[in-house]
């Protein structure tokens, strides 16, 4: 098994500027579901981390993918001017109350302080690929 994923020093910059993306994830009957989302970059675990809501569409297409025995597929892309980049991979719900906070924390960074919410999940996109614009790719 390889490590995570890496990405480049460009790259790095783009994902930790203050963009909104979206992000795909599939329907039970194979059609992709497509929403605004905000998202930080765990460089360490080669993982984007998201938040939302326990029992969201995004968190029951990941989990019927998961309960059909098949991964659960997903990808970002952000977008700004010429610049973009899609990262592929893997998701997981993460309902850990201490990973919830540390998503909190990182998203407060990134973008703004999240209200408290009880029910809010994380969303972990485990990259297995990355593609992008010519700039984000060298």
């Amino acid at each position: 098994m390889t490590g995570p994923v890496r990405l480049t020093p460009e790259q790095l910059v783009f994902v930790r500027e203050r963009h909104l993306a979206s992000l795909a994830t599939l329907r039970p009957d194979g059609t992709p579901h497509l929403v605004p989302i905000a998202f930080t970059w765990d460089d360490e675990r080669g993982e984007a981390w998201m938040t939302t809501l326990d029992g969201s569409v995004k968190v029951r297409n990941v989990e019927a993918a998961l309960a059909a025995g098949r991964p659960a597929r997903g990808a970002v892309c952000q977008v700004s001017g010429g610049r973009w980049l899609t990262l592929e991979g893997t998701l997981v719900v993460d309902r850990d109350p201490a990973v919830v906070a540390e998503a909190e924390r990182r998203f407060a960074v990134r973008h703004t302080a999240l209200e408290p919410e009880p029910r809010r999940v994380v969303l972990r996109l485990r990259v297995d690929r990355v593609l992008g614009s010519e700039y984000m790719t060298r």
